[in-house]
């Protein structure tokens, strides 16, 4: 298992790397990735041969022998049954369909990384690339998106033995550490995400990884131990911009094996440049540059009153989003009785400071991928499972070194600092890399051991794999059931189920009617847009390019760019270009060719568009 870790973190540390060097020469395409890519798969064969390192040897004989145990069995069916649905079904992740893939189509239709032109912040350094860089060569190559759910579901598969590993550095008995290996990775946050496109499950695995290679540094005293740690760390942060906080556990477990790399300067020091290029570094100077700001993040409220409300709040929203049932009938009602109760300028200053995208302390109606936490599931089961061990404390407590007591806290006071920090809605999902260091601290109990053998506690863990395997089947992403044929069966069928299905399973061809109404041999198209499912509208790849209209540009700048026609959402030009759409059109000398309605949201409901044609 370490030397696919090993594999996995170098990769992706060369494919970011990858795509800042291709975008520097302006070659950001299929050839350039080709060349690149064969140049280093040249390099790894010339490493293998002169280290007479080996592929990992696989045993089907320990591999059946593991997998027929009951745990192991649930997660590799869990597995399977996330990469069936990766399979079925195009991606379908908002975020990822707005501007995560988007601004990636942007890159390569230009050749290389730039500074988007747009309403749209998000577009623009508001996360970091790791994930980016991980896709384009796939998109680059083989112009399509279907095949990028196996980067999570890598990610997905790699979660057990790294949580063993780390788990058991930390103090954490065995049996208990094997245990809980494959029931962590059931929470949804992983689970949902490991057939699609969201962001959050790629970060956690460079998040163990840095702390596990650290801890075997300390150990073996070896180099590449040592610099795989730096990389993984390197990699966790150009997951997420809010995965910075965790290099202070990463840090504390690598204190001890500095002295020994000192030794070694020249190549502590090229690895410290490789692994400076595959982190968020780049996009941070980059955000400095073009925006002011290293995060070019949303300001949503500065001061006291504002970190006093995101103290207050972000517990409340970890513990409310993690508790809520898989499947909640009931949201409907919470909503409107918590709606009710919270004073209306207390409503505005939390609306001022986070984005909520709704009101505050709203819960779904079901788990999804977009807003999913570590889950119901799981954190009931720690939740029993930590108070019911201290019925077994009489026994002697272990002997834990001072390194791994810090580590342990270490992870618990970066959590603080996202609480103090995070303006985000759903922060149980943001966190996700977080969950598996925050963990250990509470299985260090040595009444963990007597608890995991009782058969109460064993039918417990089953009922947390029923209830993941449910939701997977249920997703309205990916459900692996005939949905959308039971419901054309019913007479009169729920209107809100059949919605929300009906628009995820629409959602990867959202903008089909437009591209009907296109003629064909419109190659560029303008949009006027914000928080919308624009990758949709660049495929087939090749066909055309989207660019983006705002307030600024004139009819001269349009037809500059080679703009004919425009894809308009009427709500956007009232709020960003405050005009109305007839005035706009009038200014740009446009005539509306076709009146669209969309429905690209269960929460908005139905929208018009309009496709105008500039005279």
């Amino acid at each position: 298992m370490p030397t696919v870790v090993i594999w996995w973190v170098w990769l992706c540390a060369f494919l970011n790397c990858a795509g800042w060097g291709l975008s520097a020469i302006h070659q950001l395409n299929g050839s350039g990735y080709a060349v690149v890519l064969l140049a280093g798969l040249a390099a790894w064969l010339c490493w293998l041969g002169k280290t007479g390192s080996s592929w990992p040897r696989f045993c089907g004989r320990g591999f059946c022998r593991r997998f027929r145990r009951p745990f192991p069995m649930a997660f590799l069916i869990l597995a399977a049954m996330a990469f069936v649905g990766g399979l079925l079904y195009p991606p379908s992740n908002y975020d990822t369909l707005a501007y995560r893939l988007p601004r990636l189509l942007h890159w390569l239709a230009a050749g290389h990384w730039h500074w988007i032109h747009t309403n749209f912040a998000r577009m623009n350094g508001h996360a970091a690339y790791g994930f980016e860089w991980i896709s384009a060569p796939f998109i680059a190559l083989l112009k399509t998106d279907r095949p990028l759910f196996l980067i999570n579901l890598v990610s997905f598969l790699l979660l057990p033995g790294l949580i063993f590993s780390v788990f058991t550095r930390l103090g954490v008995c065995r049996r208990v550490a094997w245990n809980w290996m494959w029931i962590v990775p059931t929470g949804y946050c992983f689970l949902l995400q490991a057939g699609s496109l969201g962001d959050d499950l790629f970060g956690a695995p460079f998040a163990l990884a840095a702390v596990d290679f650290a801890l075997r540094a300390r150990d073996s005293k070896s180099p590449r131990d040592f610099l795989t740690s730096m990389i993984a760390a390197a990699l966790m942060t150009s997951a997420k911009i809010s995965n910075l906080p965790l290099l202070l556990p990463w840090a504390l477990a690598l204190l001890p094996s500095l002295w020994p790399m000192a030794r070694r300067p020249v190549t502590t020091a090229a690895v410290c440049l490789l692994a400076g290029f595959a982190s968020v570094l780049p996009t941070v100077v980059l955000n400095t540059h073009y925006a002011g700001s290293w995060s070019a993040g949303d300001v949503h409220g500065s001061g006291i009153r504002a970190l006093m409300l995101k103290v207050a709040v972000n517990p409340i929203l970890l513990t409310a989003q993690n508790f809520v049932p898989p499947v909640f009938p009931l949201a409907e009602k919470w909503n409107r009785g918590v709606n009710s109760i919270v004073p209306h300028p207390l409503d505005a200053d939390l609306n001022r400071v986070f984005d909520f995208g709704g009101k505050p302390f709203e819960l779904p109606e079901m788990q999804i991928e977009e807003n999913a936490g570590l889950g119901f599931g799981v954190c009931l089961l720690l939740l029993i499972s930590v108070t019911a061990a201290w019925r077994f404390r009489d026994q002697e407590p272990p002997v834990h070194s001072c390194l791994q007591k810090w580590v342990r806290r270490a992870a618990w006071i970066s959590l603080v600092a996202v609480v103090t920090q995070s303006w985000i809605g759903q922060p149980a999902r943001t966190i996700s890399s977080y969950y598996c260091l925050l963990i250990p601290a509470l299985l260090v109990n040595p009444g963990h051991e007597r608890l995991v053998r009782r058969p109460g506690w064993q039918r417990s863990a089953w009922v947390v794999f029923v209830l993941a395997a449910l939701l997977l089947i249920l997703s309205p992403a990916r459900p692996l059931f005939p949905v959308m044929h039971l419901l054309g069966k019913m007479k009169n069928p729920p209107v809100r189920l059949q919605k929300v299905y009906t628009i995820y399973r629409a959602r990867p061809v959202a903008f089909a009617p437009v591209l009907k109404a296109l003629p064909r041999d419109v190659h560029v198209l303008g949009m006027i847009t914000f928080d919308d499912p624009e990758a949709t509208l660049w495929f087939p790849l090749g066909s055309r390019r989207i660019e983006h209209v705002c307030p600024q540009d004139s009819a001269a700048d349009l037809k500059k760019s080679g703009i004919e026609y425009i894809l308009v959402k009427e709500p956007v030009v009232e709020t960003f270009f405050q005009c109305s759409f007839d005035d706009w059109r009038r200014k740009v000398n446009a005539q509306v060719v076709a009146r669209i309605p969309l429905d690209l949201r269960a929460s908005s409901g139905v929208r018009d568009w309009y496709l105008v044609k500039l005279q």
